[in-house]
């Protein structure tokens, strides 16, 4: 076997597929485009889901690449095993309805075996079959060299996920020897493909050939597929000799960095070996994440990325790291990977920066955990418990980040335990939440093989003439082909040209008409990219019938396509703006380009200020002012990087794309449509900015006339205010309402006194109801239409005359009811505290709320339950003596 770095084999891989005539395509971003049910790209045929679908041809049927992927469904078990990540690669070369298993084995054996690759030995390698696969055990026995009785049929050999394309899968396993047996000789999981740690898994052949079908039955796919999957990791810890994952060139190099951070030797550390597993892991997958735009927030992807990150700033803490030290790591990933994940080196700063907010962030919320637990400890002694509910050691681990282990150590350090069950209780629940979100996760539907059959040659001619004439090749409707679609029917048709451009790339679809002759005989309401890259048209017939074969002219709404041009354009100069003015890091995660307005979504962690919008709105603007021709051409793809041409996550470019470039300002790949000039853009209106996602913010605008018409209006509000505050000039608007502040301040200020002078003159009559618990005496006022201030003054009052040991006030506004209780040291002597007191008087009103034993408010939503609560005080305090 050869020593090879995980960069040698990595590029290997690709090597060796691109010479079997594989197309060898990037690693997609690990944000999903346009795939709502993943919430991460987790597994390398993740990206792929188009081709395997049908909604999509491949250029060519055999694609390859190394996918960047992150799952965190189980991330407990992370730095415990040998070779659980969040973030790994997966090797992949697929065959979209061309080769199938003879050719994709005997390539696997290739790969593995010859000196020429990786050069295995043969009786080092195991393959595993699905029992009812006649053909794949026949096809190993071929293969020069394979031993015949290392073929094992395993049952759970076939990949089915409930629903659309499955089949068998072979996998090949690499027996590392006796030294990493782990099990009794006669454990029945003592074989290939058995849980044990001699023999490992490399790689996994899936065969796509059947369709699962909702009826639980089995359909034969019109075209089989092949599905792959190599973990890198697990190649190299096999060619590095390495007992691990961990102890390989992706990982050591950052364990290394560890150790000059915490000052602790990975090779002693015994079990804090954990820790520096699980840091050198999370620190991988937060990197590339962020580099890919991600960011950390309370939701969504947002929130795993914040819970990596506060994993390892806990782990940081058992090795006695106490400081930020995480955007350290950074670059030291960065020089084990950065040469084929160029983003991670482009993004560096970014991605340090982002990391160093978010650990800095957190050493203060730990300073805020640690005193919540602390007094919650103080509440549960004064109760006379020593057990930490369950419920709430998983709020720390939920809100604050803190890892069970940490909260049991605090706890012991205090003579507490722990409810362990019940923290498990209240995990599980979790899971089940977060299995149900991903229930939809790998659903992957089979396209019906109609469309795809369809083949016609076809000529976009939109971007030089907004008409044409053109010849239907084929109708379809109601999901089958027809010769003609009916008078006052809506079909998809497809036709040899067209200049009605396809909803692509955040850009609607033109709408128009068919004409015949000087008549119209049908609207244009849709248009679609068909799979195999013709555009197919949602018309809507008049009184003729349209017919294949016949020839039509095709003519697009000249008026909306020039608005979207507008609007496009805009969308260029908007997202240079965006890097200009919050940084490189803002990237495109979405947008909308249509006639009526723009909407444009990019990465970036913070709420865009007053005084950026107005920078991003006046850089747009002075390009438009600045009339810069849009110039566009077309060339081949490596030319068009040299220019520093932006590409775009997820979208597909071929060997020749479309390069918009604006005065060298703004220089992207597009394949929309847009205004020769900029000034044809007339005006850019910022509209609003907002946030939309996990570090995802989100900017209307309006261009041209749209802009126009929305200045006007506002400038008619303008009029309006002006002549309700009776008030000459625009300029003469904020004295004016600076005046009225004032007046209302002062007005407020009478009415906050005469106010207070009424609750001391009411308190004198209230204040002498007092009645009666036991030795226990309380107070209990409805104070009305009040406020909670005039509650608190109210509660002043009370505490300075001290007529009882307890206050209940109740107060109601807008229905909504607000409750507040205090005792007084008679009553916390007596046993009473005020936030066990609101709690059952809280529920009556349809509330909830708690506070201190000395002080407790609540909020409700009944009013009208006022009086039952108020007759329910005397029971209550009962109760809690």
């Amino acid at each position: 076997m050869k020593q090879l770095t995980s960069a040698q084999i990595r590029q290997m891989y690709l090597d060796f597929f691109a010479e079997k005539q594989h197309q060898i395509i990037p690693s997609a971003s690990l944000i999903p485009v346009n795939d709502p049910t993943l919430l991460w790209i987790n597994a390398g045929v993740a990206p792929l889901k188009k081709y395997f679908d049908g909604t999509e041809v491949p250029d060519n049927r055999r694609l390859a690449n190394v996918q960047k992927c992150i799952r965190t469904n189980d991330i407990e078990n992370v730095g415990y095993t040998a070779r659980h990540h969040t973030l790994f690669e997966m090797l992949g070369n697929w065959s979209i309805g061309d080769y199938f298993k003879k050719e994709v084995i005997a390539w696997a054996w290739e790969f593995l075996t010859s000196e020429r690759w990786l050069g295995f030995e043969a009786d080092k390698l195991f393959a595993t079959y699905y029992p009812d696969d006649k053909e794949t055990p026949e096809i190993w026995k071929q293969q020069p060299g394979f031993i015949a009785d290392h073929l094992v049929a395993v049952a759970d050999n076939f990949w089915d996920i409930g629903a659309g394309p499955c089949g068998p899968d072979t996998e090949i396993f690499y027996d590392r020897g006796q030294d990493f047996n782990n099990l009794e000789a006669d454990d029945p999981e003592n074989y290939p493909g058995g849980e044990n740690e001699r023999w490992l898994e490399i790689w996994n052949l899936v065969f796509s050939e059947f369709n699962h079908l909702p009826d639980d039955t089995y359909q034969p796919l019109p075209n089989k597929n092949v599905d792959t999957g190599m973990g890198l990791e697990r190649v190299v810890s096999v060619i590095q000799n390495a007992k691990t994952n961990y102890e390989t060139d992706l990982f050591v190099p950052i364990i290394q960095a560890i150790e000059k951070v915490s000052g602790v030797d990975f090779a002693s550390a015994g079990d804090k070996q954990v820790s520096f597993k699980v840091i050198a892991d999370h620190i991988r997958a937060v990197s590339f994440a962020i580099s890919d735009g991600a960011l950390p927030s309370n939701e969504g992807r947002g929130y795993i990325l914040r819970r990596l990150i506060r994993r390892s700033v806990m782990h940081g803490r058992k090795l006695g790291i106490s400081r930020s030290f995480l955007s350290e790591l950074v670059p030291v990933i960065a020089d084990i990977m950065g040469a084929y994940y160029q983003e991670l080196t482009e993004q560096l700063a970014f991605v340090q920066k982002v990391i160093l907010n978010e650990e800095e962030r957190f050493h203060e919320t730990i300073e805020g955990g640690e005193a919540h637990l602390n007094d919650l400890m103080a509440n549960l002694k004064a109760e006379g418990k020593t057990v930490v509910p369950g419920a709430q050691a998983f709020q720390l681990y939920d809100t604050f980040g803190f890892p069970l282990e940490l909260t049991v150590e605090l706890a012991d350090s205090q003579g507490f335990s722990v409810d362990q069950e019940g923290f498990e209780t209240e995990m599980e629940a979790q899971r089940q939440r977060a299995r149900a979100a991903r229930s939809k996760e790998e659903s992957m539907q089979v396209q019906s093989d109609l469309l795809q059959n369809i083949t016609d040659a076809f000529d976009f001619v939109g971007y030089e003439t907004l008409v044409t004439n053109a010849t239907i090749k084929a109708i379809v409707l109601d999901e089958a082909k027809v010769d003609q679609l009916p008078a006052h029917q809506e079909g998809w048709v497809f036709f040899n040209r067209s200049p009605f451009y396809a909803e692509m790339g955040g850009q609607v679809a033109d709408s128009g008409i068919i004409l015949d002759g000087d008549q119209e005989v049908g609207q244009v309401l849709d248009v679609k990219k068909a799979p195999q890259g013709q555009f197919m048209h949602r018309i809507k017939t008049g009184d003729m019938p349209l017919t294949v074969g016949q020839s039509y002219t095709l003519e697009v709404d000249r008026a909306a396509r020039l608005k979207t041009n507008q609007n496009h354009t805009a969308t260029h100069l908007l997202h240079r703006a965006l890097k200009v003015v919050l940084g490189s890091h803002a990237n495109q995660a979405g947008s909308y380009v249509g006639p009526d307005r723009l909407r444009f979504d990019f990465s970036h962690f913070g709420k865009v200020t007053p005084e950026e919008l107005k920078q991003i709105e006046a850089f747009v603007n002075q390009w438009i002012a600045n009339s810069a021709n849009v110039d566009i051409a077309e060339m081949p793809i490596e030319d068009a990087k040299a220019t520093g041409a932006m590409a775009l996550f997820g979208e597909k470019y071929g060997d020749v794309v479309r390069v918009v470039n604006i005065a060298g300002e703004s220089i992207e790949l597009c394949g929309g449509t847009h205004v020769n000039n900029t000034n044809e853009i007339g005006t850019f209106k910022l509209l609003a900015e907002s946030g939309i996602g996990a570090g995802i913010r989100r900017i209307e605008a309006l261009t041209g006339q749209a802009a126009v018409a929305d200045y006007q209006a506002q400038a008619d509000l303008l009029q309006e205010v002006q002549n309700h505050l009776k008030v000459a000039q625009a300029s003469q608007l904020l004295p004016r309402l600076e005046q009225l502040q004032e007046e209302l301040r002062q007005a407020q200020a009478q009415v906050e006194s005469l106010n207070a002078k009424l609750l001391q003159a009411e308190a004198g009559q209230v204040f002498q109801d007092v009645q009666s618990v036991g030795d226990v005496t309380y107070v209990a006022i409805n104070l009305g239409n009040q406020s909670v201030d005039g509650m608190r003054q109210m509660a002043d009052i009370w505490k300075k005359e001290a007529p009882s040991n307890i206050l209940v006030l109740v107060a109601s506004q807008e229905e909504k009811v607000s409750l507040m209780v205090q005792v007084d040291e008679q009553g916390l002597a007596a046993g009473l505290k005020a936030g066990n007191l609101i709690k059952p008087l809280a529920a009556i009103v349809g509330g909830g709320g708690g506070g201190k034993p000395q002080m407790a408010q609540a909020g409700g939503k009944k009013p009208e339950a006022i009086p039952e609560l108020l007759a329910q005080v005397s029971a209550v305090i009962n109760e809690q003596l």
